[in-house]
């Protein structure tokens, strides 16, 4: 199934500039600061093999501790040579100094917007507190909001988590918006919602669908087997503007959305991936180290298995997994885990 939705703000050509084009500056600016790197790294190594005594040759560059052995042993050995010697030897070492200052620098620039793109909702052992996120690098934003899940008679305090994803330079897919619907637009701001999609109807995936699609009459998302459980939150007049099927995809700005049927904790429950953002948002099925549950237990373990091996975890490894509630982890990480779970079943 292929929807495309234009922001009514958009006319023409104005839909250029695309969350895919965000996603490529910020590959270009890593192979970028890869590049400086490299080349401070030939600087230095020429610098060595023309100031440097022949024994400083076979230092490794990407050591960081030889560099200091290194300049120890040329001192001694210009005082020797005379003065002349001496302050050549002093340039050297500051030419040096300058030049590791430099590959500081750069790995400073490289290596924290790696970890940004990969981690930037690995949360560690911070508690789980509502709250709004700055987004990432790849535009994808987190609202975690309070409430209370509702399934099988029973009823659980949860955080949950509501993602925001920029599609274009104007608007905004939200996907299971949760509790709150005025801290999830507070975090949309001046940004159009293209779309709502849900990943089942669970309360926790769909309670503020309707007020968060309302102010831009953003159309609803909603697998067909789960306009059920729609029902009992938001009753029969408004139904879900989209009943859509695992194996179809949306398109929502310039984005396109493809949708994983992962049956388990629900009948209709789906992944949404967005191939070129390398995310997947897995809802209730998949989460950090575990195969999710509902209310503290399993609806259909077998089944639910059977769809993250199938549908999650032939994804690229490096491919971010963002489930409904906790921290992020990824394809690879969970694949880890998988022979342990199978073994549990």
């Amino acid at each position: 199934m292929f929807w495309k939705r234009k922001g009514k703000k958009k006319d023409g050509d104005e839909a250029e500039g695309s969350g895919a084009e965000s996603a490529v500056t910020t590959t270009s600016t890593g192979t970028e600061d890869a590049e400086a790197e490299e080349r401070a790294r030939e600087e230095k190594s020429a610098g060595a093999k023309q100031d440097a005594p022949a024994e400083a040759v076979g230092v490794d560059d990407s050591d960081p501790a030889a560099e200091p052995e290194e300049s120890d042993e040329d001192v001694p050995a210009a005082k020797k040579s005379g003065t002349a010697a001496e302050e050549d030897t002093d340039g050297t070492e500051a030419d040096e100094a300058d030049e590791s200052e430099d590959d500081d620098e750069d790995d400073e620039d490289t290596v924290p917007a790696a970890a940004a793109t990969k981690s930037a909702f690995a949360d560690g052992d911070e508690p789980e507190t509502a709250g709004a996120s700055e987004r990432d690098q790849e535009g994808v934003q987190r609202v975690r909001t309070v409430g209370v899940l509702k399934a099988e008679d029973q009823e659980v305090d949860v955080v949950s988590n509501t993602w925001i994803v920029d599609v274009d330079d104007e608007g905004v897919v939200v996907i299971d918006p949760a509790h709150d619907a005025e801290a999830i637009m507070e975090a949309v701001g001046d940004r159009e919602v293209y779309l709502v999609a849900c990943t089942n109807g669970y309360n926790t995936h769909i309670t503020a669908a309707v007020e968060v699609a309302e102010r831009d009459e953003a159309p609803i998302a909603l697998h067909r087997r789960e306009v059920r459980a729609w029902r009992r939150v938001h009753g029969a007049e408004r139904r879900p503007d989209l009943e859509i099927e695992g194996g179809g995809s949306l398109k929502a700005g310039d984005v396109e959305i493809d949708i994983l049927p992962i049956p388990g904790t629900s009948t209709g429950s789906v992944a949404f991936y967005i191939s070129e953002k390398g995310v997947v948002f897995t809802g209730d099925s998949l989460r950090k180290d575990e195969v999710g549950t509902v209310a503290g237990g399993y609806i259909d373990f077998t089944q639910q298995l059977h769809s993250i091996g199938e549908m999650i975890l032939t994804l690229p490894p490096d491919t971010r997994v963002l489930p409904d509630s906790g921290p992020e982890t990824a394809v690879g990480q969970e694949s880890e885990n998988f022979d342990t779970w199978v073994a549990t079943r």
